[in-house]
């Protein structure tokens, strides 16, 4: 699996990151939707860089133009609920991909130990496109894995990118582990050392979903 932290280089993403994380600016919950729709462009312009190309000829009022135009399919499949204005912002830049989503959530038991359920899931045949599967944060990597298994039951991807803003390094680990090493780019803007021991990302950003949407019922 291939890491890319797009942190280490310098750019108005990681003014993105820092006001996501800021305690005070997460009041706005429209900005920090906003935030984490412009860090989905920004990642999307990274990974179109990455995609597969074809010269088309487009007709101008004054002739014709040889253009270089996507020619991969791309589907964009997201973790709800958290992800869904990173989503959004990916599919500014790739507005003609087909769309996937699967809900999916922690119920905790004893010892602050959890299962990943599963409630809700849809998506087109991904056989021989790109999937670009997004989620706001990467924990254990249990619920990622979960999601990336379920798509591949519609088919096999060319290649996958994984794309989150924010990831432990457990969890970035336990990708590289479980995962196909090869037919996957793993995108994030940070990659914090800790976790507690309910699997909160220390610093993290607190809960992305209540920050975006509210505090659930």
């Amino acid at each position: 699996m291939t890491i890319i932290n797009l942190s280490d280089g310098n750019s108005v993403l990681n003014q993105y990151l820092a006001e996501i994380r800021d305690k005070d600016i997460q009041k706005n919950h429209m900005r920090f939707r906003r935030n984490l729709e412009r860090m989905g462009e920004i990642f999307a312009y990274e990974i179109s860089k990455k995609l597969n190309y074809k010269t088309v000829e487009v007709t101008t009022p004054l002739g014709i133009a040889q253009s270089r135009v996507l020619a991969d399919e791309i589907v964009l499949g997201t973790i709800m609920r958290a992800g869904l204005p990173l989503h959004n912002g990916l599919l500014n830049y790739f507005d003609n991909a087909q769309n996937a989503f699967v809900a999916a959530f922690r119920k905790y038991g004893k010892d602050n130990k959890f299962d990943i359920k599963m409630e809700y899931f849809t998506s087109p045949a991904i056989d021989g496109k790109v999937l670009i599967l997004a989620d706001t944060m990467l924990a254990t990597g249990a619920s990622l894995v979960l999601a990336y298994r379920k798509l591949m039951e519609k088919g096999t991807p060319v290649h996958t990118h994984i794309v989150c803003p924010i990831s432990s390094s457990y969890g970035v680990e336990y990708l590289s582990k479980t995962l196909p090493h090869k037919s996957i780019t793993y995108w994030t803007a940070a990659i914090d050392e800790e976790l507690t021991n309910k699997s909160y990302i220390v610093p993290g950003l607190g809960d992305a979903g209540d920050l975006a949407f509210g505090d659930k019922l």
